[in-house]
């Protein structure tokens, strides 16, 4: 019995901590700002048609009332992260050759349920993923940035680590390097790759914390300082020398840190 309670504690680290809201102080300003711009629409939209038929002037408010109903739905989905900030870092980041280049070898994973994040580590089709990513299903969906899509097939699962391995059949695909000698120390800087929210190949960074023990968990995994959203399951945690050190698994509301990014240690994959 605590055993399944264990198991269920962890996945909600895995499942539920992953989901970004936005509470209702947000949204209500995110509201009235919309409502302001549409008045403000309307007005300027009324000056200028003054002179045009009664039928000519109600058409583009009706379209700047519609739109903004449109940006209002999309609200929960995408206005929960600052996302001027999460997208500019992208760009300046993928301006790096380095980081270009470990963006090729970094997938989409889609299966029945939803999408993820994983990253080949051999040339030949080897994706590295978590296990809640693909949990139930034996094939899904890979999407190269530039190879394209394969199907791809899980031939490892290891759920008391949240990792699984699946293979597609390919010849010199893009890879990453793992090192699982490397120490991670405490303000060591890291960037990580994934398809956070609806956006794909993001390349993000973020520093070392330390390690945490889960409950449920024979092994401690390492706490990051990172913006780390639900889709970055299954990211390549980098480090200075451009090799992985692990995988992005999940966030936790910490005492102490607050927000905080968790990755599997590459090692427990390797050993």
């Amino acid at each position: 019995m605590k055993e399944q309670d264990d198991q269920q504690e962890t996945k909600n680290h895995v499942d539920e901590d992953l989901i970004e809201h936005i509470d209702d102080e947000e949204m209500h300003e995110l509201v009235m700002q919309a409502r302001a711009d549409t008045l403000e629409r309307a007005r300027a939209e009324e000056q200028k048609s003054k002179k045009k038929r009664r039928f000519s002037k109600i058409v583009p408010v009706l379209i700047a009332v519609a739109m903004t109903f449109y940006v209002l739905s999309l609200f929960p989905r995408v206005i929960s992260v600052p996302a001027v900030d999460f997208l500019q870092a992208s760009s300046r980041l993928s301006q790096d050759e380095q980081v270009a280049a470990y963006k090729e070898a970094v997938v989409v994973i889609e299966t029945n349920d939803g999408r993820g994040t994983g990253f080949a580590i051999s040339d030949d089709g080897t994706i590295l993923t978590n296990h809640h990513v693909i949990e139930d299903d034996q094939t899904v969906t890979v999407a190269f940035p530039e190879e394209g899509l394969f199907q791809g097939e899980v031939v490892e699962e290891m759920p008391e680590i949240d990792l699984a391995v699946v293979e597609v059949e390919g010849e010199g695909l893009p890879h990453l390097t793992l090192d699982d000698t490397a120490e991670a120390e405490y303000g060591d800087y890291i960037r990580f790759i994934g398809n956070p929210l609806f956006f794909n190949g993001i390349a993000n960074e973020g520093t070392i914390l330390g390690p945490l023990q889960l409950s449920g968990w024979e092994e401690e995994v390492m706490m990051i300082r990172a913006p780390v959203y639900r889709g970055n399951s299954g990211s390549p945690v980098i480090n200075q020398e451009g090799n992985v050190i692990g995988v992005i698994f999940a966030t936790l509301n910490h005492d102490d840190h607050g927000r905080i990014g968790l990755f599997i240690p590459i090692n427990y994959f390797t050993s």
